[in-house]
């Protein structure tokens, strides 16, 4: 099953995040912070950031969604959910815009370095409460 897990990462142009990923990489982030703090946070990041163009934000959905506007294209949506007082759930949805139907994990890639920033800026609860 890994190795299948592992061809599919690479052989797909869709990546997304959950709790339960096989990869750990792409599981879902909980961080120490409300929704709003969150939504503003990564806000910043897409909107200052040379490599993203930012597409809509919905306050009421906690969503917000981008482009990626250098080398390949991609389309990210950000999902926001906050599941108690000050733990706030972070998701991404990230689809490669390429003639192939595949990224060569190119959208992984794009998951894991907003999780780095993101982590830079949010505390990062390591271990979530069930």
């Amino acid at each position: 099953m890994a190795f299948r897990n592992m061809i599919s990462k690479y052989l797909n142009n869709h990546a997304e995040t959950q709790d339960n990923h096989w990869d750990p990489t792409l599981r879902t982030h909980y961080y120490k912070t409300t929704k709003e703090k969150a939504m503003r946070a990564i806000e910043e990041i897409l909107g200052q950031s040379e490599t993203y163009e930012l597409h809509s934000i919905s306050e009421e959905h906690g969503e917000i969604s981008a482009k990626v506007k250098k080398r390949r294209q991609a389309f990210i949506i950000v999902t926001i959910i906050m599941v108690r007082p000050f733990q706030t759930a972070v998701d991404f949805s990230v689809t490669t815009e390429t003639a192939l139907p595949f990224d060569f994990g190119y959208s992984t890639k794009i998951i894991q370095r907003l999780y780095k920033e993101i982590n830079h800026v949010l505390p990062l609860i390591t271990k979530q409460a069930r």
